[in-house]
């Protein structure tokens, strides 16, 4: 009897950039994006997932979609941290708690954008590559 290998989560699998074909693979040569200073070392990305095989960089330009991505996830953190702010210290017309915000929020996403970069790119690859739960016995999917 051959036991079934359980299915990896979603969430887990995408917080931990992993291949959105067989949620098993790393999608970065570097695990952190915090640990290497280098931009171009921080999105460096394998040609294919080491265990299903799925290409990454499926055609020239694909990645120029994930601004939008991050774009829609910094506006949601912005989003975010306004609420907070209005509701845990408010925001009045006499005082500058508004300018406050806006400096500590954009050194919050400044702080952010390497993760975010990554973030955005892993959620964009699962818009047109899901979950293969047989990724050992199917071919990975290809865009030319």
């Amino acid at each position: 009897m051959t036991k079934d290998k359980p299915t990896p989560n979603v969430f887990w699998s995408i917080f931990s950039n992993k291949c959105p074909r067989c949620r098993r693979g790393d999608m970065f040569v570097i695990k952190s994006a915090y640990s290497s200073l280098s931009l171009k070392k921080m999105l460096s990305m394998p040609e294919n997932c080491e265990v299903c095989k799925q290409k990454f960089d499926m055609e020239t330009g694909f990645w120029v979609g994930t601004s939008y991505v991050s774009y829609a996830l910094t506006i949601a953190i912005s989003v975010a941290t306004f609420v907070a702010w209005f509701v845990l210290i408010g925001f009045g017309l006499e005082d500058k708690r508004i300018y406050w915000w806006l400096g500590l929020n954009a050194i919050f996403l400044v702080l952010l954008q390497p993760w975010l970069m990554r973030l955005s790119r892993v959620l964009y690859i699962r818009f047109f590559i899901g979950y293969d739960k047989d990724y050992e016995n199917t071919a990975p999917k290809m865009f030319q």
